[in-house]
């Protein structure tokens, strides 16, 4: 199990809402349902919209076996799931999410290349994985 912790500080009302209902691993996270993540938004701190993204990413996580920084950046690009990542060209992967570090202006190297793409497509593709 991967610890859950250390989020973007634009999840930390939802870290907190995370914590408080023994939420501490990717895993957990996975699993939730809509209703679980519904009642979880109640409190009115955390918002659905996060919640169900930080699934998404746990998804990709727990699945794919992603780091959780990579599995965000697929995300926020777009392929927010292992079925979406599998139907994709690693063309695609790398088109998407370099234009997503450009339009936030890391000024960084693009973290994706075509053999991390490959790689990931592939995993995704792996029956069972």
């Amino acid at each position: 199990m991967r610890p859950l912790r250390d989020l973007p500080q634009s999840f930390r009302r939802e870290q907190q809402e995370l914590d408080e209902a023994g939420i501490n691993d990717w895993q957990q996270l996975r699993d939730l349902d809509d209703a679980q993540l519904s009642r979880l938004a109640r409190s009115g701190r955390a918002s659905p919209r996060n919640l169900k993204r930080l699934r998404a990413i746990a998804g990709l996580v727990c699945d794919l076996n992603l780091a959780p920084p990579d599995a965000a950046l697929l995300m926020h690009a777009g392929i927010a799931s292992r079925a979406a990542l599998a139907a994709t060209t690693p063309e695609r992967v790398v088109q998407q999410t370099g234009r997503l570090e450009r339009s936030l202006g890391t000024g960084r190297p693009a973290v994706v290349d075509l053999a991390t793409a490959r790689r990931w497509i592939q995993s995704a593709r792996q029956p069972g994985n």
